[in-house]
């Protein structure tokens, strides 16, 4: 394996990784900002109280994202199967 083989593996996994966490970030970013535009029209300044909606948010965006995270690493893992016998010249 050469190492601009190495780089386009390891470049190819660290974007599937961003892609594949993107939709329960940005959840939970979403989350995150309407509670806290909420905390602020009503002054409560209740430090937990963002705790239980964001995970909520990640449930719920594991559960509707899951099946296409789930073929996005499907996909990556086999082409990587695939070219093993490319690696090994």
């Amino acid at each position: 394996m050469t190492p601009e083989m190495a780089l386009s593996l390891g470049r190819q996994a660290i974007i599937l990784a961003m892609l594949i966490s993107a939709p329960i970030l940005g959840l939970g970013l979403i989350v995150g900002i309407l509670i806290s535009i909420l905390q602020a029209v009503t002054s409560i300044q209740e430090m937990t109280l963002t705790f239980i909606p964001k995970i909520l948010a990640g449930a719920f965006g594991a559960l509707v994202f899951g099946p296409w995270m789930l073929m996005m690493m499907m996909d990556f893992t086999i082409r990587l199967i695939k070219s093993i016998p490319m690696f090994a010249r």
